[in-house]
């Protein structure tokens, strides 16, 4: 497989993540290293750069698109360890951290990973498949119909949640869902004619359901979140691109609340509460792709892009 990955926004995460020669940078969602490649570039000749993915295919491919030495430290894990791995990669501190979330462009195309709806294969959509972790097959075939409905609902956006659920556990009382396509054609049985007619492939939402929970998303980006910030030398910069309106409100509420200063009711003199802030956000508002980007990555359409500093 050729892992291939046009980076999102890739202009704009030179200028706020601002890398210099010398600097250490971590890219915490390697991918296809179209980032990882330019920053490398932008840090030479003494800067380190430290990449981590879950996905063997994503190593493989930056360890070919990537200039191999000292200067380079590629790790396998997710970032929620971020603390465990920058002590293995043996850095003392981070100049500077990338997150672009999401899926990319080889874990859409390539069959077998079960992230499309676009094709009948086999339901996984784990990051890291090597991991013993659930697939997405056993979380339908095992969660109970309040589950089902409760991630569909709260990760999904999907308003049609309870239906979804509701088949989905009629359909496995005959034999397990093991397919995406068997999935598809559950989720558009439960979902009204007219409302599939709207907003794009009616499994979109459940699927990204799925793939949330499959790999504690929501719950790893936090954690990667935090420990970043207590990595960050000051002036340290930290650029997180996020495509959907979940991961973009965790991402804008870890940072406000590192950047909050004193939380003391108003009417107390003198402050007792030792909150300071340790971030200085720099995007008010997400940045977004050009119309030009979207045209030529269409993928990018969703993709939001906000950076803080550490003060």
């Amino acid at each position: 497989m050729e892992y291939r990955h046009i980076p999102v926004l890739p202009a704009e995460v030179t200028q706020h993540l601002s890398p210099h020669d010398g600097a250490i940078i971590v890219d915490c969602t390697l991918g296809g290293a179209g980032h990882a490649k330019r920053i490398a570039e932008l840090i030479a000749p003494t800067g380190i750069l430290v990449g981590i993915d879950q996905d063997d295919a994503a190593l493989a491919a930056a360890r070919d698109i990537l200039p191999l030495g000292r200067q380079t430290i590629l790790i396998k894990g997710n970032f929620a360890d971020l603390d465990r791995l920058l002590v293995d990669a043996g850095v003392p501190y981070v100049d500077g951290f990338l997150f672009d979330l999401g899926v990319s462009s080889p874990q859409l195309d390539v069959g077998g990973r079960g992230f499309t709806y676009q094709e009948d294969v086999p339901l996984d959509m784990r990051m890291d498949t090597s991991s013993s972790q659930p697939t997405a097959a056993d979380i339908i075939n095992t969660y109970s119909e309040t589950q089902l409905t409760h991630i569909i609902r709260e990760y999904g956006e999907e308003r049609w949640a309870s239906r979804i659920a509701a088949f989905i556990v009629a359909a496995r009382a005959h034999h397990p869902i093991t397919t995406t396509g068997e999935l598809v054609e559950i989720v558009k049985a439960a979902i009204p004619a007219g409302a599939r007619r709207e907003g794009g492939h009616p499994a979109r939402r459940s699927f990204q359901a799925l793939r949330i929970e499959v790999n504690h998303e929501l719950e790893a980006l936090e954690r990667g979140l935090d420990a970043a910030i207590r990595w960050l030398v000051p002036e340290g910069r930290i650029v997180v691109i996020s495509y959907h309106s979940l991961e973009d409100r965790v991402v804008k509420r870890v940072f406000a609340e590192h950047a909050q200063g004193c939380v003391c009711p108003p009417d107390v003199p003198v402050c007792t509460c030792g909150h300071v802030p340790v971030l200085r956000i720099i995007t008010r508002r997400p940045v977004v792709p050009t119309e030009q980007e979207i045209a030529q990555n269409p993928r990018s359409r969703s993709a939001k892009l906000r950076s803080a500093e550490k003060i």
